[in-house]
């Protein structure tokens, strides 16, 4: 049984502030400093989600290829993106996140450069 409705969400996404944090403190790999997205698929069918990476200096990286299973949570840290590339720490980025079915996207940042640690998240901007 589905307890949302199904076609919850947007195809499109937008996060506009990306920026892996270059160092970390504290145990690995739970506090390293990492940009996550955390997407929710309510709906019937698996989501093939699609991550584009775009930079100020240079053309965007991407297209990174992800799944979601119907009535599923999924957390995907930037820095354990795997191929095409490596998103390089310490750099400003800003992700499109496309989906063939209706999702949410948040985005969510541990900064944890000092034992203070900061935590920011966000909701994702539907396009």
């Amino acid at each position: 049984m589905n307890p949302c409705p199904t076609g919850i969400g947007a195809t499109a996404w937008v996060i506009a502030d990306g920026y892996i944090p270059p160092r970390s403190c504290g145990p690995e790999p739970e506090m390293t400093s990492h940009d996550s997205i955390c997407m929710l698929n309510a709906g019937d069918t698996r989501a093939r989600v699609e991550v584009y990476v775009y930079f100020t200096d240079r053309e965007p990286a991407g297209p990174f290829v992800l799944a979601i299973a119907p009535r599923r949570a999924f957390h995907q840290r930037i820095n354990d993106l795997d191929g095409p590339e490596h998103i390089p720490v310490g750099t400003d980025y800003c992700l499109l996140v496309t989906s063939d079915v209706p999702i949410v996207v948040q985005h969510t940042r541990l900064d944890s450069r000092q034992e203070a640690n900061a935590l920011m998240s966000t909701i994702a901007f539907p396009g």
